[in-house]
């Protein structure tokens, strides 16, 4: 059975990358889906270059909004969209050509997923020139909890967009996605990670996300762990088995840990609570 796909692309600021995004949806060798192109009140030729690519293709179509944020540009083309699969876009993305016949049938074949994903390169200039790449790891919401193991364009059931009431708008710093993740496992869904390199970022000077790594990763990754505090209750003992083994490594040095993927990981979730590690530590001289 084939299930259609809306694919929502926001564009503000990036027509420049727009038709080569829109290019690897037309290449998708799954054929069941539509485009969804939404124009974030962008002061380019954003309408022009879009409505090209409508006339090019009926599964294709364009919505404007007034400009107000990311979130907001994915929950109006969602709104617009028909199918029961979503998969956002970013402007300046690029799908491999497998990317819907490689996600569609696991998510379509196991109803407890809500989520699948894949390994992502990243990408400068062209896809040719690889900069890196990602192999997220997990499948529920212990592994998202201090680090965003889902790019933002994985591919979701749009019953989960309905059950958690969209992405949040009030997010226009970033990680609205890994908000949008946590919020899906709170509904009891579960998320599937292909082991294949399906999914292109590219990977510019300047970005919302290295804007938010930069600027804003603190101020945002504490206002995620409030608004999702019962989640991070519910797994305080994994969160203060991390501080612990972070203590082990500042007193002993302890390199061979140090240097494992598990504390790599989870130290993250110690940088919001330093005054508490040093704390500790002092006590243990005095």
């Amino acid at each position: 059975m084939s299930l259609l796909v809306s694919i929502i692309v926001p564009c503000y600021r990036q027509v420049h990358f727009l038709g080569e995004s829109l290019q690897s949806v037309l290449d998708q060798t799954y054929i069941h889906w539509e485009c969804i192109i939404v124009n974030d009140g962008s002061p380019d030729n954003t309408a022009i270059v879009a409505q090209e690519w409508c006339a090019k293709d009926a599964r294709f179509r364009y919505v404007y909004q007034e400009n107000a944020g990311l979130s907001s540009a994915r929950n109006i083309g969602i709104k617009h969209s028909k199918g029961k699969f979503i998969l956002p876009l970013d402007a300046d993305d690029v799908l491999h050509p497998d990317y819907l016949n490689k996600t569609v049938p696991v998510l379509r074949d196991h109803p407890a997923l809500g989520i699948v994903s894949c390994y992502s390169t990243f990408f400068s200039g062209t896809t040719n020139n690889i900069v890196n790449q990602l192999k997220p790891i997990g499948d529920n919401v212990t592994s998202l909890l201090f680090v965003n193991q889902l790019v933002a364009t994985s591919l979701f059931r749009k019953m989960c967009w309905e059950q958690v009431g969209g992405y949040d708008e009030i997010m226009k710093k970033g990680f609205e996605d890994w908000d949008f993740w946590l919020s899906c496992t709170k509904q009891g869904w579960t998320y599937k990670i292909i082991p294949e390199f399906l999914f292109y970022y590219r990977k510019a000077k300047k970005s919302m996300l290295t804007n938010t790594i930069q600027h804003h990763a603190e101020e945002v990754k504490h206002f995620l762990f409030i608004k999702h505090k019962e989640l991070y209750i519910r797994n305080f003992e994994n969160c203060m088995e991390v501080l612990f083994f972070e203590l082990k490594v500042q007193r002993t040095g302890h390199d061979t840990y140090k240097n494992s993927q598990e504390y790599k990981i989870g130290k993250l979730i110690l940088q919001p609570y330093r005054w508490l590690t040093k704390l500790i530590l002092k006590s243990k001289k005095t």
